[in-house]
């Protein structure tokens, strides 16, 4: 394989390939070299569930890592290390494992230049990530970050637990039926209708931080949804006390990736306020660190800055 420089954003269509010219391994099976894996979070991509598989990243990431056991023994390792952490992450991304010594097409069909190669797969849209294998830590925090990312698009779904890494019996990837309203609401663009959807499984369940954090990002998405991000930064920029500005900025950079950059714009703003305007800040903030996951290292950071700012 050439060198070039793999790049193929955009949505994925393989409705060209010919199904005839390389056989598909039977149904369960497991391509020859493949790391062999149990992860519930895993599949092992054929011509014939490719496009598939691919679908379901519109409620939540599908990881694609193309490796070459034949060719490159590293390749087959880094496989396995992310089939581990498929696993450790519980769902909040599918991997899809290519070997393109076992499925050629899908390696041509995509350009892959060389192996290996991991891409990230999020709403139908393909683009890569790597094209080395670092060690297991390096990788879990790149796919932190990564998940990270997807969170602050509104991405916030989980993969349900495959049967060895298969499908469901009718072909069709599992679904977590409380989520499958709110989420097929995000994926149709019906923001209202999504909050409303994460609202119910809030108030049926107060403990489920899965349906907590989606409705703390699908707010995100419902404030910013008509706003003209130029004018409202004007805006914040020449009232820094300002509640509402100050706060609808901050929903503007989490939504663009900037995580650390609205924590701290909130944080400054709780420090400069008092009385009910803090108070409104400090709730807004909680509402981000819940959108973004309590767990991620950066709102630990944020709530400590919080505490400071506080007392």
């Amino acid at each position: 394989m050439s060198n070039t420089p793999f790049s193929r954003p955009g949505a994925v269509d393989l409705s060209g390939l010919k199904r005839s010219a390389a056989p598909s391994a039977p149904s369960g099976a497991t391509p020859t070299g493949a790391p062999a894996g149990s992860s519930a979070y895993a599949v092992t991509l054929t011509e014939e569930n490719f496009q598939a598989e691919l679908e379901t990243s519109i409620n939540a990431p599908v990881v694609l890592v193309f490796y070459s056991p034949s060719r490159m023994a590293a390749s087959a390792q880094l496989a396995s290390d992310l089939e581990t952490l498929s696993d450790e992450f519980e769902g909040r991304f599918l991997l899809g494992k290519v070997d393109i010594d076992a499925a050629p097409q899908l390696g041509q069909a995509l350009q892959v230049p060389s192996v290996p190669l991991v891409a990230l797969v999020l709403q139908g849209r393909l683009a890569p990530l790597l094209q080395d294998a670092p060690p297991l830590d390096e990788l879990r925090q790149i796919l932190t970050q990564v998940l990270q990312a997807a969170a602050a698009q509104g991405v916030t779904g989980r993969h349900q637990p495959r049967a060895n890494g298969a499908p469901s019996d009718d072909g069709e990837p599992a679904v977590d039926p409380r989520y499958a309203p709110a989420q097929d609401a995000l994926a149709a663009g019906d923001i209202d209708r999504a909050v409303a959807e994460y609202q119910k499984l809030v108030d049926a369940n107060p403990a489920d931080a899965e349906a907590a954090a989606g409705l703390a990002m699908a707010k995100v998405l419902q404030r910013t949804a008509s706003v003209d991000a130029a004018a409202a930064r004007t805006v914040a920029a020449e009232r820094p006390d300002d509640v509402d500005a100050q706060t609808l900025v901050a929903d503007l950079d989490l939504l663009g990736g900037h995580v650390e950059d609205a924590f701290s714009r909130l944080v400054d703003l709780v420090r400069r306020t008092s009385g009910d305007e803090r108070d409104k800040a400090r709730t807004h903030l909680l509402g981000l660190f819940a959108a973004v996951g309590n767990e991620d290292p950066r709102v630990l950071k944020g709530r400590q800055a919080l505490a400071s700012a506080l007392f």
